[in-house]
């Protein structure tokens, strides 16, 4: 719980030092490659979500539509 009280959203002023370590370990020519392949990671995990919930709710509809 201690611990906790420490934690919190870096400022403007850590923001650009992270900015700037981004820079200088991936160098600007690889930072628009990192990116793209971070968003497609992002848009397959929602893909993969919604498949999920979309399986799930048609579970239940033919659970439910299923005679007793």
């Amino acid at each position: 719980m201690f611990s906790l009280l420490f934690i919190s959203m870096p400022g403007g002023t850590e923001w650009v030092l992270i900015v700037l370590a981004v820079l200088i370990l991936f160098g600007g020519r690889k930072i628009p490659e990192f990116m793209r392949g971070l968003g497609r990671g992002i848009r397959e995990f929602k893909d993969a979500k919604d498949n999920v919930k979309r399986e799930i709710e048609e579970g239940i509809n033919e659970k439910d539509k299923k005679p007793a």
